[in-house]
């Protein structure tokens, strides 16, 4: 299929897909004689994958250091929730992203707090 309908597929935008592949998260895809990009059913369960990624928090830049492990999440699903994998490169992108979420729920509560004791809303 061709890039848009395999974006509309993942549900997102051809862009993105240009934008993954430059990043290296998904693999250039072959191209026909006219030179477009040709994507197929793996593509498109990938970019699902790295759109609930994303959408979990995780960065670009953590997709990309553990990019050759996103074809197991396609390849097994139940994999996602298992999170026992010590050995994997995933479990230290989780952690370390788990760790900023954690320290900007801080600085937001602190803030929140400082905002209602100045306003007399505390």
């Amino acid at each position: 299929m061709r890039i848009g309908d395999a974006a509309a597929a993942a549900g997102t935008t051809p862009r993105a897909l240009r934008f993954y592949e430059e990043r290296g998260l998904l693999t250039p895809p072959p191209r026909t004689a006219t030179g477009q990009r040709r994507y197929g059913p793996d593509d498109v369960a990938r970019v699902r994958v790295i759109r609930e990624l994303l959408a979990l928090g995780l960065t670009v830049e953590d997709l990309r250091g553990i990019a050759d492990r996103i074809q197991l999440l396609v390849e097994d699903p139940q994999r996602r929730c298992a999170g026992n994998d010590p050995a994997g490169g995933g479990s230290g992108v989780v952690a370390r992203r788990l760790a900023a979420i954690d320290a900007e729920i801080d600085r937001l509560t602190g803030l929140r707090t400082r905002l209602a004791r100045q306003t007399g809303r505390a």
